[in-house]
């Protein structure tokens, strides 16, 4: 579930209550991450056994197991909680990759020109390296999203033929920690806002077009085609993907029900499920 808020009460009719305490998350239930809220790791606990406190998480997590670790109690009593957890469900469509396999997005036409793009997915790897998105035309034109050493490159050309500069704009940090992350690309002409979790880069792409010009296909998860002109000879991605959305199109659900704009090279599971 996408949980927004939690809330701690003592122990009913007792001395006992927690006064601060820490919160973890996890998707497996073994591996924990600390939440960090703006004023850092602590949360605010309870002053007697019968107030409620509630705390507003300034960005919500989409989790499955949460941990309450209490740091601090009533010196008079012991530690007494109960608590509460404030969220909604999603739907969630999630795609595993192995490391060899990756998704073809076709295009009806030849090649796809677009003056905006809004590409959003969620990921998560232990490998510090990883191809999730990649596109090239004839023009000159490229996108490319990937993991590379833990932190997110994008590097985007438009209409540039004999660009030498392929320099990427680089957010994150530590990404390949098992945990989902979200990626979020916003373009209108040469206008780019690149959001990962809550940071955010603007720039202005390379190049001297305003539109991405994008031959035959979209891959996600991979380049099945190193011998391409124009293309990385980026390592597959290897991890989850989930609720991939290319100017709206719901990639992995297109894939899920077998479209034929849809190619799968080599094995692509794809799981459909509400948190």
């Amino acid at each position: 579930m996408e949980v927004t808020a939690v809330a701690t009460q003592g122990r009913y009719d007792s001395s006992d209550w927690v006064s601060s305490y820490l919160l973890l998350y996890s998707d497996t239930g073994r591996i924990w991450k600390q939440y960090r809220h703006e004023d850092g790791l602590e949360f605010d606990g309870n002053v007697n056994s019968e107030t409620v406190i509630q705390n507003k998480l300034s960005h919500p997590v989409k989790t499955r197991f949460l941990r309450f670790v209490p740091l601090e109690w009533n010196p008079s009593g012991w530690m007494g909680l109960r608590v509460e957890v404030f969220g909604c469900s999603y739907k969630s469509y999630v795609a595993d990759f192995d490391g060899r396999s990756s998704l073809l997005y076709r295009f009806n036409q030849k090649s796809m020109s677009t003056v905006k793009d809004v590409i959003s997915l969620r990921f998560k790897s232990h490998q510090a390296e990883g191809v999730l998105l990649h596109g090239v035309g004839q023009r000159g034109d490229y996108i490319t999203l990937e993991l590379h050493r833990g932190r997110l490159d994008l590097y985007l050309n438009l209409g540039e033929l004999f660009s030498s500069r392929r320099v990427p704009v680089t957010v994150g940090s530590l990404l390949d920690d098992q945990h989902w992350h979200s990626a979020h690309i916003e373009r209108f002409n040469r206008q780019v806002n690149l959001t990962v979790d809550s940071h955010t880069q603007h720039f202005q792409t390379s190049g001297e077009g305003q539109s991405l010009e994008v031959d035959y296909e979209l891959s996600f998860g991979g380049i099945p085609l190193p011998g391409k002109p124009g293309t990385f000879l980026g390592k597959n991605f290897h991890g989850c993907i989930e609720n991939l959305y290319y100017n709206g199109i719901n990639i992995i659900d297109l894939a899920k029900r077998r479209k034929p704009q849809i190619h799968s090279v080599v094995s692509v599971t794809l799981v459909f499920h509400h948190h």
